[in-house]
């Protein structure tokens, strides 16, 4: 496993690990979820339903990452997009930047130690319906940048979430949550998946607190 990054303040001067420092604010992100109100409402109309069975999930029934433009993909395309001062080389990998993760807080010099997640877990879609989806639209939810659901994250932060939704686990950077609920909730509402009991409650008590 990577390393995450660490902040040591002394005197005020922050001393900061040789891979990753904390970002500014200027990062860019992906396209914002709606609002408080909007999500509580979307949330509602959620249909709750037991969580599904994996039985016959595997990651390759969600292509991706699918081609944008040229020789570039999807993953390359969200790092660019979501990076500072990115340069690519002639594949379309990236080369040179920094990324900052709003997970955890920390911004990473090296885009092998960032990994592009899916808001709502592939695993995590399988069991909420789209075991009954085409590979279209499977796909389309797999390698979607016109909402919320791809972000450039700590590669193992992102391991330590894996599919779980938001009853089992949160983003260890607590002023992300709202933010976090937001877009799963919107996930879930564009794409008119299930939500469990306890993933529901969990949802609706981190909206109170944006």
């Amino acid at each position: 496993m990577k390393r995450t990054g660490i902040v040591i303040a002394a005197l005020g001067t922050a001393v900061l690990s040789s891979t990753a420092v904390f970002a500014p604010a200027a990062y860019a992100a992906p396209p914002a979820p709606p609002g408080k109100a909007v999500a509580a409402k979307h949330l509602a109309s959620l249909r709750v339903a037991r969580e599904g069975s994996l039985t016959g999930y595997s990651r390759s029934k969600f292509p991706h990452w699918s081609t944008v433009k040229g020789a570039c993909n999807t993953r390359e395309t969200v790092l660019r997009r979501d990076g500072r001062n990115v340069r690519v080389n002639s594949k379309c990998s990236p080369v040179s930047g920094s990324w900052y993760s709003p997970y955890d807080g920390a911004t990473w010099r090296k885009a092998s130690d960032v990994d592009i997640d899916h808001m709502v877990p592939l695993a995590e879609a399988w069991r909420s319906g789209a075991r009954s989806w085409t590979t279209r639209q499977r796909t389309a939810l797999a390698n979607d940048r016109a909402s919320s659901q791809l972000w450039a994250v700590t590669d193992n932060v992102n391991q330590a979430k894996g599919d779980k939704d938001p009853a089992k686990w949160l983003p260890p950077r607590a002023s992300f949550r709202c933010m976090y609920a937001r877009s799963w909730i919107d996930v879930k509402w564009r794409y008119k998946l299930t939500v469990d009991t306890a993933e529901k409650k969990a949802l609706a008590r981190l909206l109170r607190s944006c």
